[in-house]
């Protein structure tokens, strides 16, 4: 049953358009991991970052972070302490990215010292030490123009979003029509320094958690304390009564802020 379902999903998808398929697809894992296996964890991780480096070399992945988790309103009762996000360039490429065997392949050439057991019981043992609570598979539907560069250090904001019933495709228009020039704007000003807007990439229905993230990236601390500050007094009262409308279109969930442990581009 699991195999069809997968082979449906990848049909539906492999009949996107060619103008659908140069958008950027994206896999958030929110992880946690018990204060025991937190330094054990650590060590995983650049582990992994070689292994996904292969990957990203390979052209499986267009690039791979890894979040620590510093505040936010626990999503579902979890105690989360990280959350990797994966880029991809098409959507079969993002359902086929934990395939086992690739990670093995992919780590038998990051590390040509190890055999393929050894390999295999290093990425068991790995999994093994964390609980993937959440796994969200999504699609951009909108980002900022600029050309910032992710470094180990910076901060982000994920918002959860779910749109109200009945204004999907407003909220939708008011995220890419007026939040987006609002976000231009604050970069412009420098006070922040990436933004981006994704949409559940796969079919959900009204009882879903969340349908929407925002992803709100940051250099550090005083640019987001500045941006939270920000009031933009040019606007004027039909596009405050847009941004009203947009917020009540959407119900804010959960905000996570986040600063980048580990990068692969």
């Amino acid at each position: 049953m699991k195999k069809q379902l997968f082979v449906a999903i990848v049909a539906l998808f492999a009949s996107i358009s060619l103008s659908a398929q140069q958008q950027q697809y994206v896999v958030f894992e929110f992880i946690k991991v018990e204060p025991d296996r937190v330094l054990d964890y650590l060590e995983y991780k650049d582990f992994l970052a070689q292994v996904h480096q292969v990957s990203k070399d390979n052209g499986h992945i267009k690039g791979w972070d890894l979040w620590s988790l510093q505040s936010g309103s626990d999503l579902e009762g979890e105690n989360f302490q990280y959350v990797t996000v994966t880029y991809y360039e098409d959507p079969v490429k993002m359902m086929d990215g934990n395939n086992v065997d690739m990670w093995v392949s992919n780590a038998l050439e990051a590390f040509p010292d190890m055999d393929e057991e050894a390999v295999r019981k290093r990425i068991g043992d790995a999994l093994d030490m964390r609980d993937l609570a959440v796994r969200s598979y999504m699609v951009e539907v909108a980002r900022t123009s600029d050309d910032f560069e992710f470094k180990p250090g910076i901060l982000a904001s994920f918002d959860l979003m779910k749109a109200v019933e009945g204004k999907f495709q407003d909220y939708e228009k008011a995220e890419k029509e007026v939040f987006l020039p609002i976000h231009e704007k604050k970069i412009q000003a420098d006070l922040m320094e990436n933004w981006c807007f994704l949409r559940t990439a796969l079919p959900t229905g009204s009882e879903a958690k969340s349908t929407h993230l925002t992803m709100n990236v940051y250099s550090d601390y005083l640019q987001f304390f500045n941006s939270m500050e920000y009031e933009d007094m040019e606007i004027t009262e039909e596009q405050q009564e847009a941004v009203e409308e947009g917020l009540n279109s959407r119900d804010q969930k959960w905000v996570y802020l986040a600063t980048l442990e580990t990068v692969v581009r």
